[in-house]
């Protein structure tokens, strides 16, 4: 049953691709889809970009373990901060400006917005190098999952994987990326809700489910958990970071006008609340449902939280339903590398080697090199996932802080003002690039959450003092502020 379901997922992904690739002519349309999404189409992408196998394994999983039902405020946060105000704020103001000024990545927002190809390159190569580890963690909760679930040995998941992603890739680009986004998003507001319906099921209602787990941990039934600090840095990380991940600011630039973004603000805000929410508050039952044991690495006899999820849902789900989670987080985590794998393939070859190698090279040989770098960044990612190098929240994290925290500070201040600067800019970027680094290495991988929302908040706050003491150059494009244009 779980194979069939694959399959008819698979064929779906086929189908897609071949739509986009005979309407993808332009590169415009290969990275963009011509600028001219709905609300409904952004709203969904951006979602399913937002929440992928990382969550539904590996947060779930570790997050639900240690914090109990509170780890349902990180969903609470990721709807209202990561999605709400995100859009609110972010929206129409990155759309109307990237759709002036013809901007299509953020590197090149950067040379555009503050007169700076230093920061264009720099921000090109940070976003391919530390967003490379970021989708390998998702492949890496994909391959636990299908492993556990259908016994499929961790390496040929990942290869399959990897094949398939770079097949529905290469052919559409951003257009089949978008679409499948859709479909994927109302599998996984479907399969969600039926999960949950099955381990409350499973474990004879919520209030059962309740004293069972308050039975089993201290404290894991209380509204902040055990560990409210931890809790916080998470909440943070997770929900402030989209605001400077350049997979999910490139949603707004598709979008095709003001009115789309005020439909999609309500519509991505509920489908956050929807899949965060549940996401989150399942894992929280796995020390029910696996009565308490913690699952071992069948290697080391390490601890591995990553497995909490797969083992949980295995042992809960009827087949037919089992089969339907799969899909829905293959569907998460398809939506998450086609936009990962976009953006860094974009990174090299739309802002390094066409923006600053070769700037007469055509439009045609771009999109051909963007296809090979797709090829490329997928079995780079690939091969870090197959070393299980970390967890998964620890990897996801530090990728998630260090490019967040790089570009936070110069990209949010500088769409919703005039005030920041090229040094500031530059100030805040290469800083928070310091701090991330610094302490990656002196407070270990363990407090990963902190060190991102640290970087994070170095990034907003050195670019605004060091903007507030120096003045505009010659070259940079201020924003139009208006949100009406």
């Amino acid at each position: 049953m779980e194979f069939l379901f694959l399959g008819i997922y698979a064929l779906a992904l086929i189908a897609v691709s071949v739509f986009a690739f005979k309407h993808t002519k332009t590169l415009d349309d290969f990275q963009l889809a011509g600028r001219n999404v709905g609300p409904w189409l952004s709203a969904f992408a951006y979602g399913t970009t937002y929440f992928s196998a990382v969550i539904f394994i590996g947060y779930a999983g570790k997050l639900g373990w240690g914090f109990g039902v509170a780890a349902g405020w990180i969903g609470i946060g990721n709807a209202v901060i990561g999605s709400l105000f995100a859009w609110k704020v972010l929206g129409n103001r990155t759309r109307a400006y990237t759709r002036r000024t013809k901007v299509s990545t953020m590197p090149e927002f950067f040379m555009v917005r503050y007169g700076s190809k230093g920061l264009k390159i720099l921000s090109a190569l940070v976003i391919f190098i530390f967003l490379t580890p970021y989708c390998a963690s998702v492949y890496q909760g994909l391959g636990y999952l299908f492993e556990s679930t259908l016994g499929i040995p961790f390496t040929w998941c990942m290869i399959g994987m990897a094949v398939v992603t770079a097949i529905y890739l290469v052919a559409g680009g951003y257009m089949a990326n978008v679409m499948s986004n859709f479909v994927q998003g109302i599998v996984m507001v479907f399969g969600v809700g039926l999960m949950m319906f099955c381990l409350f099921r499973h474990m004879g209602g919520i209030g059962n489910a309740m004293s069972s787990l308050g039975a089993l941990a201290e404290g894991n039934t209380s509204l902040l958990g055990p560990n409210p600090t931890d809790l916080l840095w998470l909440t943070l990380m997770t929900s402030f970071g989209v605001w400077g991940l350049p997979q999910m600011v490139q949603k707004f630039y598709a979008i095709k006008d003001a009115k789309a973004v005020k439909t999609g603000t309500i519509v991505s805000t509920l489908f956050a609340l929807i899949i965060g929410g549940c996401a989150y508050s399942a894992g929280a039952f796995g020390r029910v449902i696996l009565n308490n044991r913690l699952p071992v690495d069948a290697v080391t006899g390490a601890p591995n939280f990553d497995m909490v999820v797969p083992q949980m849902l295995e042992a809960s789900m009827p087949t037919v339903v089992m089969s339907l989670i799969l899909v829905l987080v293959l569907a998460a985590s398809m939506s998450t590398l086609g936009s990962l794998v976009m953006v860094s393939a974009s990174a090299i070859s739309v802002d390094l080697v066409k923006g600053v190698l070769k700037p007469g090279m055509s439009d045609a040989k771009v999109k051909l090199l963007m296809r090979i770098l797709c090829v490329v960044f997928i079995g780079l990612s690939c091969a870090i996932a197959l070393s299980k190098i970390s967890s998964i929240v620890e990897l996801m994290s530090f990728s998630w802080g260090t490019v967040s925290g790089f570009c936070l500070g110069p990209y949010m201040l500088g769409i919703i003002g005039k005030r920041a600067t090229k040094t500031g800019a530059w100030a805040g970027a290469l800083s928070s690039l310091m701090v991330s680094m610094v302490l990656a290495i002196t407070l270990g991988s363990a407090k990963a959450p902190m060190t991102a929302c640290i970087a994070m908040a170095v990034s907003v706050i050195v670019t605004l003092v060091v903007s507030l003491f120096t003045t505009h150059h010659e070259g940079e494009e201020l924003p139009i502020v208006e949100q009406g244009e």
